[in-house]
């Protein structure tokens, strides 16, 4: 048992998130090993070119020819993929403990997420084939510039008329903590559309908060989870945390770096599209639009997977420098007892391995982050 944690994780807890922890990272390998085996499947394999001559015997022309081909291949991941769901949430996370999901709300979940692909995704598609087709050599300028469109959208709309769909958002009822809240905002110099809690305790007994909206349409939601777990103080420095990644403009560069990623993604399928090579190297015989923009989206992953710690260790870097934040604006020993906390309760690992850490972690293993905090200079 780490030193930091000892007055606070019991032996059991420590052992329950051990076995929580190896048992994720088996489940992710069987979920590698079938989006492996499926991709596979689809490109040398022949699946997207089989799909491409079932349609092509019937009457559609572009961009419905590509709509139907592409909501094909989606359909066929979506059943693959639908049992690795339902065994993560009724089975591991119902085995330890985390799973409050009933089968009927799994169930309106999944047809609501399938409703908003097909209204959301559906015209986004089109646009793209219909850009792809008719815009010349540099339609891929266009359609970014389409993707931002829709990727701002999304940002105004998701906290209004999405996130609803799936969570009832109430206003935060605890006015001492409420006065708490507006008091840090005002310190930290900090705008906002209201606080809210998420029922998120019909899904899971996980605790989360975060942010969500853009401009001066950010609202912060934390889950009743979390209020049910920690005390106003501690609250109080989660919140300076999250507010941290804002002043430090760290959710600013991380959409720069989304948007430029876009561009040059677009910018590489516009040349990919255009090679014969690429087509035949993934089991496509007949070249088309639809047929690249699958391939591409499908074999991206791949490439992505190597600069994977590059992005983890960014990530970590910027959860310290809004663990410093917090410090300067609230307690730094109560934003380490809400973490110890929140790792207890969430089963997470307090000894992961060094090298997996340093691969995949978006945020610093926990005994280096609650020591750096617990080290650190009270300013308040």
């Amino acid at each position: 048992m780490p030193g930091p944690f000892a007055d606070s994780v019991t032996a059991e807890e420590h052992r329950k998130a051990a076995d929580y922890t190896i048992a994720k990272v088996r489940f992710g390998r069987i979920g590698t090993v079938v989006d492996a085996a499926l991709i596979l499947a689809l490109t040398v394999g022949g699946g997207i070119a089989a799909l491409d001559g079932v349609w092509r015997h019937t009457p559609l022309a572009q961009p419905w020819l590509g709509v139907a081909v592409i909501a094909s291949v989606a359909l066929v991941i979506q059943l693959v993929n639908l049992p690795l769901a339902v065994w993560r949430t009724f089975g591991l996370e119902a085995r330890f403990g985390f799973n409050r999901t009933a089968p009927a709300l799994f169930i309106a979940d999944l047809g609501k997420s399938l409703a908003l692909a097909v209204l959301i995704g559906g015209p986004l598609l089109i646009g793209t084939l219909l850009l792809m087709e008719r815009a010349g050599r540099w339609w891929w300028v266009w359609a970014w510039g389409l993707w931002l469109a829709v990727m701002f959208l999304m940002a105004w709309a998701w906290p209004a008329f999405i996130a609803p769909l799936f969570n009832r958002f109430s206003p935060l009822e605890d006015q001492a903590l409420k006065g708490r809240i507006e008091t840090l905002l005002a310190r930290c110099g900090f705008a906002s559309k209201g606080v809210f809690v998420v029922d998120n305790s019909r899904r899971s007994s996980h605790g989360n908060a975060y942010f969500t909206g853009i401009g001066r349409h950010k609202r912060i939601v934390f889950f009743d989870t979390l209020l049910e777990r920690l005390g106003h103080p501690e609250v109080e420095a989660v919140l300076a945390h999250e507010l941290g990644h804002f002043r430090l403009k760290h959710v600013r560069k991380r959409l720069l770096l989304s948007i430029a990623t876009t561009f040059l993604g677009l910018a590489v399928l516009g040349w990919l599209a255009r090679q014969p090579g690429f087509y035949a190297a993934l089991g496509v015989p007949v070249r088309s639009t639809h047929a690249a923009l699958l391939l591409f989206m499908l074999a991206m992953p791949a490439f992505a997977f190597f600069v994977t710690p590059l992005g983890a260790l960014w990530s970590r870097r910027h959860e310290f420098e809004a663990d410093a934040f917090a410090t300067r604006y609230a307690s730094a020993a109560e934003l380490a007892t809400a973490l110890v906390k929140l790792h207890r309760d969430n089963a997470s690992t307090l000894t992961p391995d060094p090298v997996y850490a340093a691969f995949y972690y978006s945020h610093p293993p926990p005994l280096a982050r609650i020591t750096r905090l617990r080290a650190a200079v009270p300013t308040i």
